[in-house]
């Protein structure tokens, strides 16, 4: 009872509703922009994000005027924001994660997506730890090339416990993994598409091989309607089977991310579950085989990209400009390298297997 009037509290205050409304509007123009065909590939996450950058400054100003005790606020109430409405927003995601067209193409497509996935995060971790990026960005950027993109970010992320005194440095490693898989997903969605006439794969195939490799949803959507409908359909088939690995990923690394940073003398520490997950996992099951729930499916997804919208624009105004120069550069490098290996061999998978 006591933490939930302290959640009250926190939310009902000046600088938590303006803040709200202002992520909440960047969320709604990240929607409609990514429905332009110029910024289609780029996703309405990744642009509510740029929005949330782009109005740090005049907020943080404009907040500053009114006095020291609002100009942080500001930071305060966006920094809420992204860390509760990214838990509910991965849940409601969950809905659209239809189970039966997944498992209606067979155990193959499931199994090669765990392999990716596994593959991908271990990769892309080992190669920006050699490049010297710290192991929190290191993870948060290997699970985003491996999985899905900003939400694979967002729920890894939330399944990590950083130290007292080092959240800021957590949301900043946030945006820097999700600005990275960004950048990379577009320019290899972009590769694809112009490298197709040349790849000799059929429009099954070229969409599978997108969906095994490409980041965002978005992306994926993008290469596979590239070859039609087929194309398409392959696309999202293996993209959402790649979605599915979220919930065990988050579990799986929350845990090993414990153990790893145990103290001396702490004692048995108990796994860490990332409840939103098992939310998100609920979703799912309920969306696809509760027939009263389906019905209202594109709503609520909706509604998760609204919530996601506005998480992803509170965390740009909460980011650190001088830590993403100069701490971001080889994550980048460690993601585009390990996707040039994921192209290659979701390239391969494709044509052998499909």
């Amino acid at each position: 009872m006591t933490r939930i009037k302290t959640f009250l509290k926190a939310i009902c205050t000046t600088d938590m509703l303006l803040v709200a409304l202002v992520t909440c509007a960047a969320s709604v123009v990240g929607s409609l922009l990514a429905g332009l065909p110029a910024f289609s590939l780029f996703g309405a996450l990744i642009i509510a994000l740029i929005i949330g950058m782009l109005l740090q400054i005049p907020m943080r100003a404009w907040f500053a005027r009114s006095g020291a005790r609002h100009a942080q606020g500001v930071g305060g109430a966006a920094g809420l924001i992204a860390n509760k409405l990214l838990r509910l927003g991965i849940i409601l995601l969950g809905f659209k994660l239809n189970l039966d067209v997944l498992f209606a193409t067979g155990v193959k497509t499931i199994v090669i997506a765990a392999i990716i996935v596994t593959l991908t995060i271990t990769v892309t971790y080992v190669i920006a730890r050699k490049l010297g990026v710290d192991e929190h960005l290191a993870i948060l950027t290997a699970g985003g090339t491996g999985i899905c993109g900003a939400a694979a970010v967002m729920g890894l992320s939330g399944s990590i416990t950083m130290p007292k005194g080092e959240e800021q440095r957590g949301r900043d490693d946030e945006v820097m993994a999700v600005a990275t898989v960004a950048i990379m997903g577009t320019v290899f969605a972009l590769a694809q598409i112009a490298l197709r006439p040349v790849l000799g794969l059929t429009d099954a195939q070229f969409g599978t091989m997108g969906g095994a490799s490409l980041h965002e949803i978005a992306h994926a959507v993008a290469v596979g309607g590239s070859a039609g409908d087929t194309g398409m359909n392959a696309a999202i088939i293996m993209k959402l089977s790649r979605v599915l690995m979220l919930a065990p990923a988050a579990l799986i690394i929350g845990a090993w991310w414990a153990r790893r940073h145990a103290q001396p003398g702490d004692g048995p520490r108990k796994v860490p579950i990332p409840w939103f997950m098992l939310g998100f996992l609920i979703a799912s099951v309920a969306g696809t085989y509760l027939p009263f729930v389906a019905q209202f499916t594109d709503v609520l997804v909706k509604a998760a990209y609204l919530v996601l919208g506005m998480a992803m624009a509170a965390l740009g105004m909460n980011v650190d400009f001088k830590a993403i120069v100069s701490r971001g550069r080889m994550a980048v490098l460690a993601s585009f390298l390990a996707s040039i290996l994921l192209t290659g061999g979701a390239f391969f998978a494709a044509k052998l297997l499909f």
